[in-house]
């Protein structure tokens, strides 16, 4: 008797009986007994399988609604994976996780091994299951292959009528092909858990990057006379108008991709292959954090958690763009709103929608600057500032002004470092008496990147890394090095996900008297690190020896600065 059966007749889900009944079934009509008993009606193909899984020790797998990575799946053949009802379902470490009906196909299994030249590990599913998930998963690549050529007809035929003036025109009445494409570059940068896309062209294609965990990738490019249309409908979605090529642009638009709720921000561009296009990707679940989840230390969280509920003054967040400053302004400000408190935001634009926080957007068409929105701002009687950035000199004196009548106010600054932001606002045209009496602290960041959790390892630096990053025998001998080897779960980067870096530089009286006195931003960064501010890469350092990040990682983000 197959071990499987006795799995059945153990959990008393056949008899001696009906097993017999299946054998002779199975003989007489020369399929495989499992294949009879379902016939028969005595067990159904799910328990055939999960019976054969513990007889033979491999995993089970439901393929109702799981999502596998189509890069995964067209590993294996569409011809190949339909004669053998075989699918790939993961790979890991050069080995591929095969899902089969069959567990004795031993000449399937040797020719996909062969073909795709990695080691098969074999998890059972039912033969219904697998082909009705084969058919919908070749059937995508299929509908993509459909797609482009059917946007590419249609693009054909919008040049014959006229050129590209009337496939702008088309486009929104007839192009279902385009709009799809257009939702397939949209769903599959969601999946691929990107913050912008790229839609770039140039002399002979439309190359389109998705920029995951702030590393540019490459996806795909289509043909240059789709341009046209996709720009077309990409502009309608965010009611920008279509005819404008030579003016910079801007837009929203607001999509659902599955359960998420996403705004896109919109730059177009004219550029010399024609206009260039940035989405940003807008999750409103990234902002639904606190301080405590930014990654920030222990004592930073303490310092910060304390500035924050100070009663005035005006705490300054710097860095490039793309390096979360945005992140951390909105989640001080979720720690702080409360029914007893009323905060005010002045943004340009505002990103995201905070619930219970009254948010204005910049309107330099009209005159609504920063400036007109900060005195308005001040008769409403808010306890809480937020100034979306501090560009100029009359936004600075605004916000220094709003700070010193009572208010605390958060705004940002695009500096490279802590110190540097008090030169900054003094080059501006700020006095630098003001600076020196109204800012509280100043917190400089960068996003890192960390180490994906499905591959991490342990992992020694070479010696030349570890001299680099000028760490003592007792760090390393105390470190806890780690490294992703690169899966599926992290597209085979090594690195999933971000976290922060930071220094904070705290406006205590010694470092005040300096602003005050004009000091350059070096002896400004002497003072606060002897008196106890840990740099940006001082803390990149500390996430790198408890295995968050690599020190490669925080070498390309933040440099060392010697003494």
């Amino acid at each position: 008797m197959p071990d499987f059966l006795e799995v059945l007749v153990r959990n008393k889900l056949l008899d001696e009986k009906k097993v017999a009944e299946a054998k002779k079934a199975s003989r007489g009509a020369n399929i495989k007994i499992g294949d009879a008993l379902v016939k028969l009606g005595y067990c159904t193909p799910e328990l055939v399988a999960k019976a054969m899984a513990k007889a033979g020790g491999l995993e089970y797998i439901k393929l109702d609604g799981i999502e596998i990575p189509q890069s995964v799946v067209t590993l294996v053949p569409e011809s190949i994976a339909r004669e053998h009802a075989v699918l790939a379902v993961a790979e890991d470490d050069g080995v591929l996780k095969v899902v089969m009906h069959d567990p004795d196909d031993l000449e399937a299994i040797d020719k996909l091994q062969f073909i795709v030249n990695r080691k098969i590990r074999v998890a059972l599913a039912p033969k219904e299951a697998i082909l009705t998930a084969v058919n919908k998963m070749y059937a995508r690549e299929d509908e993509t292959a459909r797609m482009m050529q059917e946007v590419s007809e249609q693009a054909i035929d919008f040049s014959e009528a006229g050129g590209i003036s009337d496939a702008d025109e088309a486009v929104d009445e007839t192009s279902a092909p385009v709009i799809r494409l257009v939702q397939m570059i949209i769903s599959e940068a969601v999946t691929s858990r990107a913050s912008d896309i790229h839609v770039e062209p140039f002399e002979d294609r439309v190359r389109i990057r998705y920029r995951i965990d702030g590393v540019l990738s490459e996806r795909d490019s289509i043909p240059k006379r789709l341009l046209g249309p996709v720009l077309s409908r990409i502009k309608i979605l965010a009611k920008i108008d279509i005819a404008e090529r030579r003016r910079c642009q801007d837009g929203r638009i607001k999509v659902t991709v599955g359960t998420k709720e996403l705004d896109l921000r919109v730059s177009v561009m004219p550029s010399n292959h024609g206009q260039t296009v940035v989405m940003r990707l807008l999750d409103k679940d990234n902002i639904k954090v606190g301080l405590k989840q930014l990654g920030m230390s222990d004592e930073l969280f303490r310092q910060m958690n304390a500035l924050i509920r100070r009663p005035n003054g005006i705490i300054l967040v710097t860095g490039p763009t793309g390096s979360g400053k945005t992140t951390t302004l909105y989640a001080a400000l979720n720690d702080l709103n409360r029914p007893d408190r009323k905060i005010i935001t002045a943004e340009d634009p505002v990103e995201y929608y905070l619930p219970g926080i009254n948010q204005v957007e910049v309107k330099h068409s009209i005159g609504l600057d920063f400036q007109r929105i900060i005195r308005a701002m001040l008769r409403q009687a808010p306890n809480v500032i937020l100034v979306g950035e501090m560009r100029d000199s009359e936004t600075a004196e605004m916000g220094i002004q709003a700070s010193l009548t009572g208010h605390l106010v958060f705004s940002t600054l695009h500096t490279n470092d802590a110190p540097s932001a008090v030169t900054r606002m003094v080059d501006m045209g700020v006095p630098a008496y003001l600076v020196a009496s109204s800012v509280i602290a100043i917190l400089a960041q960068r996003l890192v990147r960390k180490i994906c959790e499905k591959c991490k390892q342990p992992y020694t630096p070479p010696e030349s890394v570890i001299e680099q990053a000028g760490l003592t025998p007792e760090q390393v001998s105390k470190a806890t090095f780690m490294k992703g080897k690169g899966c599926t779960a992290c597209n085979r980067m090594g690195y999933r996900g971000r976290v922060g870096i930071y220094e904070l530089m705290m406006m205590t009286s010694r470092v005040r008297e300096l602003a005050f006195q004009g000091t350059s931003s070096q002896q400004l960064r002497k003072t606060a690190v002897a008196q106890g501010m840990s740099t940006l890469f001082e803390d990149g350092l500390n996430k790198a020896i408890r295995g968050i990040t690599t020190l490669e990682e925080v070498f390309r983000i933040a440099k060392r600065v010697e003494e």
